[in-house]
């Protein structure tokens, strides 16, 4: 199997040169120079992966966004530093090229990982031709530089000359501040400024990309029995207690919700008379006796769905299961909005129509939707009701958020291009198309 992968993406990248009769001579010129920078791209992302900037490390999230700031002033852009204070981040980077002419584009990377500075992976390493490792290096560092060296290709081969380009570097897209209105306040707005968003999330391959991305959201569900002796229990006056009202409740939601890009999963159920819950670090502890109906259970968990209408309409049925409580019992509800969807629009399937024709000129085959239930959430998220876009752009590799991260160094300059010739082509529209 991992003879036929690699002859696989051999062929790939082989075939952008063997095709490359489908290609302007723009764009030959654009393929050239990153080939030309691409050691140099590779240098950039060791020296950032070797820069520890876990969520929390605020110093070393801004570290990189100085790395940033240096390297796009370089090219020209007007970068900016957007301060997270309020909300107990690092902060975001954001980079801007001004113009008036074809689509203005939003491109969207994070300086964040999931490894903060106690974690014994700190270091990147390249293991052989094909594969390097080191924390963040597929999520996301390898697709900021991604961004960055796309950008220089285009602006050295003078094919962005009048076009607005946005770039914003979030620095907590791992654990985003609270609430997110705040901490996503300053990508809407480059959102709204913008006519079409990419996301450089990872790449599930070069056959796809991503059209959709379901919400995330959370559920907490509390329950209330009256506590007696169990021998009393199912009377009148006793009833069934928390325990089996809660069961109840989640034997419904299992058999009468289920639907296609709906998931609602149980990640914690306490229930006994005393009970302490931390629903910010989902942590609690329970004790009680075999002999004593349980006064209080919790259940808390997440809810993704695929767009808006789904969730609305799940939300209440859930609310209406809630409602119809077993004797001497009381139940509430409340859902809690993280990331809202992606929804697959016409819009979104238009930008993939234009990686898809522009993937087969570059002899890398068609490029379809990916399942949005294979993938999480994101910050594209937030923005997708604002502009049309696309996300899983970025970078092929395996092991995201483990101590097993790495990148396909095989594949990461076969990407860089394509993504380069997304943007300029994007960019050669009109704003009414």
């Amino acid at each position: 199997m991992t003879k036929f992968i690699t002859s696989i993406i051999c062929f790939c990248i082989i075939s952008i040169t063997a095709f490359a009769q489908g290609l302007s001579d723009k764009e030959k010129e654009i393929l050239a120079r990153i080939d030309a920078n691409h050691a140099e791209a590779l240098e950039f992302l060791e020296t950032n992966v070797n820069i520890n900037s876990g969520t929390m490390n605020f110093e070393g999230v801004r570290k990189v966004g100085d790395n940033y700031h240096d390297a796009y002033e370089a090219l020209g852009f007007e970068t900016r530093w957007v301060s997270q204070d309020e909300v107990n981040r690092a902060g975001h980077f954001f980079a801007e090229q001004e113009g008036s002419e074809g689509k203005s584009i939003l491109l969207i990377g994070h300086l964040d990982t999931v490894f903060e500075e106690e974690s014994p992976f700190q270091e990147y390493k390249v293991l052989n031709d094909s594969v390097a490792a080191g924390p963040g290096v597929a999520d996301m560092k390898a697709g900021n530089v991604m961004i960055l060296y796309a950008l220089k290709a285009l602006k050295e081969a003078g094919a962005l000359p009048n076009t607005q380009i946005l770039v914003a570097l979030t620095g907590d897209e791992e654990k985003a501040g609270d609430p997110v209105s705040v901490s996503r306040k300053s990508l809407t707005e480059a959102a709204k400024r913008s006519d079409i968003a990419l996301g450089f999330e990872g790449a599930s391959g070069f056959s796809y990309a991503t059209v959709a991305r379901r919400a995330s959201n959370s559920w907490y569900l509390e329950v209330e029995g009256r506590q007696a002796h169990s021998s009393g229990v199912f009377s009148d006056y006793t009833g069934a207690g928390s325990v089996y009202e809660a069961s109840r409740i989640l034997s419904r939601f299992y058999e009468e919700l289920q639907e296609d890009n709906l998931t609602y999963n149980v990640g914690m159920i306490l229930g006994s008379n005393a009970i302490e819950y931390d629903r910010e670090n989902i942590r609690g502890s329970a004790s009680g006796k075999l002999n004593i109906v349980p006064k209080k259970t919790i259940v808390h968990g997440d809810i993704r769905f695929l767009t808006r209408e789904q969730g609305d309409r799940t939300y209440k049925k859930m609310e209406a299961i809630v409602d119809d409580h077993l004797p001497q019992t009381s139940a509430k509800i409340e859902f809690v909005e993280r990331y809202p969807p992606m929804e697959p629009t016409e819009g979104n399937m238009e930008v993939l129509d234009v990686l898809s024709q522009l993937s087969q000129d570059m002899g890398l085959g068609e490029v379809e939707a990916f399942d949005p239930g294979r993938r999480g959430a994101a910050d594209i998220s937030f923005i997708a009701k604002y502009v049309d876009g696309l996300d899983g752009l970025g970078v092929m590799g395996r092991g995201s958020h483990s101590p097993n991260e790495t990148l396909n160094l095989k594949t990461y300059k076969a990407l860089t291009k394509r993504a380069a010739l997304l943007i300029y082509r994007l960019s050669r529209q009109s704003p009414e198309n």
